[in-house]
């Protein structure tokens, strides 16, 4: 069977693919249920009897998204890679690594617990604890301060960055640049100082809708951009939806900006003393403006703004891409005041 042959959201064939790897007994009987709402991989719950469940994930070559955008689906083991890594550094926000298949590019994680709650569905109705807030801003810390004191082991092993350009850098800036000629010198210029950084671990998908909330802690999932390089990517990715749904949610604005300046505090007074040239920063505010234009207008722009909100959100970035703040509270308040 080769691997465009097995479909696991077919529940028979990957039935049959489980029994014949022998990952479950000949006569076991099994749940096997498609997880929705990716865009990038196929996604099944498999569970098993008594209390083991499992998340079999396998990447797609095109993603599900409407415009056309594919991506080599060996990231998936990328994404395996960076699993067994994390389990490293916050081994109490991730799920075990349970096996690998390099033929039918895809591998198996533990499922997280039930009951659990998706971060993003919890604050898209207006539910923000801070307490979460903290815990996601220190998490991505403890990521970067890893990722700088263990520079040259992770510098080789997470070296490529083909997925991190083809999943981010071009569907979210170099696309949202021909489609907002305004940005695009902002934009150019930022890419160019992103792939010059190579400093610490970069997760690159840091986003509340790849967090589920278990037991009041957070676990983090989705590691198939994970790479070596520009750190404040992930900064400007995880504020970007913070400061989106402060859009979107206007009764809930001030508490999403609040949100966004705690998010900032911890994250930088747990990593103030890595950033040894000054410019984490500025850089991260860019990523910030840039993301914030990319969900309006790149590939993959954020299903709950309205055409309405993403033009709005497109002229509010693009002015302030004009003469950037000089800091990110500054950011935060610009950008909420001008909404």
């Amino acid at each position: 069977m080769d691997h465009r042959s097995l479909d696991i959201e077919q529940p028979g064939l990957l039935l049959g693919y489980l029994r014949e790897t022998g990952r479950i007994g000949p006569d076991e009987p099994v749940e096997i249920r498609p997880l929705t709402g990716g865009v990038s991989n196929r996604t099944v719950l498999v569970r098993r009897p008594g209390d083991e469940a499992w998340v079999i994930k396998q990447a797609l070559d095109r993603l599900r998204v409407a415009t056309e955008w594919r991506s080599d689906p060996r990231r998936v083991h990328r994404e395996a890679a960076g699993l067994r890594c994390l389990a490293r550094i916050i081994p109490e926000a991730v799920t075990p690594f349970v096996f690998e298949d390099f033929e039918h590019h895809l591998f198996a994680m533990a499922a997280v617990p039930e009951p659990h709650e998706n971060w993003k569905q919890q604050l898209l109705s207006g539910t923000i604890q801070s307490a979460c807030v903290e815990q996601f801003a220190s998490l991505l810390a403890r990521i970067h301060r890893f990722g700088y004191e263990h520079a040259d082991a992770l510098a080789r092993e997470f070296a490529d960055r083909s997925f991190f350009e083809s999943l981010r850098v071009e569907p979210y800036y170099e696309y949202s640049a021909r489609q907002s000629p305004r940005a695009t010198s902002f934009i150019r210029k930022l890419i160019e100082d992103c792939l010059a950084r190579r400093r610490t671990l970069v997760h690159g998908d840091y986003s509340p809708k790849n967090i589920l909330v278990h037991a009041g802690r957070l676990v983090l999932l989705d590691h198939e951009v994970i790479h070596f390089g520009d750190g404040t990517f992930d900064v400007g990715f995880a504020l970007t939806h913070l400061l989106s749904k402060a859009h979107h949610l206007p009764g809930h604005r001030e508490s999403f900006a609040t949100a966004a300046r705690r998010l900032w505090d911890v994250y930088r007074r747990e990593t103030c003393d890595v950033d040894h040239d000054g410019t984490g920063e500025s850089m991260a505010v860019r990523h910030t403006l840039g993301c914030l234009l990319a969900r309006a207008v790149g590939r993959s722009p954020l299903e709950y703004l309205s055409e309405v909100e993403r033009c709005r959100q497109v002229e509010v970035v693009t002015d302030l891409m004009q003469a950037p703040p000089a800091d990110m509270p500054q950011l935060i308040e610009d950008f909420v005041q001008r909404l």
